[in-house]
């Protein structure tokens, strides 16, 4: 069977700075539903199309393919007494108190990465950790199957016992 339009496929899959260093490794497969349903980068998704099961591709990703530009505006600077007392750097938030003052409530769903804690202020950034950066993904197709009609009426992949949300 070929990789198209509603098929499931599993991949197994390593993601490369383009200077060729392992970004990320998937520990378990990857699934996710072909054609447009945006369960996968759409450049990734179109060097997919047609594969069979132990076909391989590398994928080079510009930013805008992936994680987008890098937003300095995502960046913010806060006071410490807007946070929970057990911040600390590595922590992530969606939305974070405060971000409708400094934003107009526009980070609803955004998450904010705190990436410094100094002096009182707290610096977070709502940049995905690999925005800006170009990228290299490799995968390995390991299954295709045909979707369900449950599936495609949804836009993603079930569980192997169905509906899972």
């Amino acid at each position: 069977m070929n990789i198209f339009s509603n098929t499931v496929v599993t991949l197994s899959y390593k993601l490369f700075s383009t200077d060729g260093k392992l970004i990320e490794e998937s520990a378990e497969p990857i699934t996710y539903l072909h054609g447009g349903h945006h369960g996968i980068f759409p450049k990734i998704e179109a060097a997919l199309a047609q594969k069979k099961v132990g076909e391989s591709c590398s994928v080079l990703l510009e930013p805008e393919d992936a994680f987008g530009e890098y937003d300095a505006d995502l960046v913010r600077v806060e006071p410490q007494d807007r946070f929970p007392p057990e911040i600390k750097i590595g922590m992530q938030f969606e939305g974070y108190a405060g971000s409708e003052e400094t934003n107009g409530g526009d980070d609803e769903g955004q998450v904010f990465t705190v990436t410094d804690i100094a002096d009182g202020k707290v610096v977070v950034d709502g940049n995905h950790p690999l925005a800006g950066q170009r990228l290299r993904f490799d995968c390995t197709v390991l299954d295709i199957r045909p979707a369900t009609s449950e599936e495609m009426a949804h836009g993603h992949v079930h569980g192997p016992d169905g509906h899972h949300h």
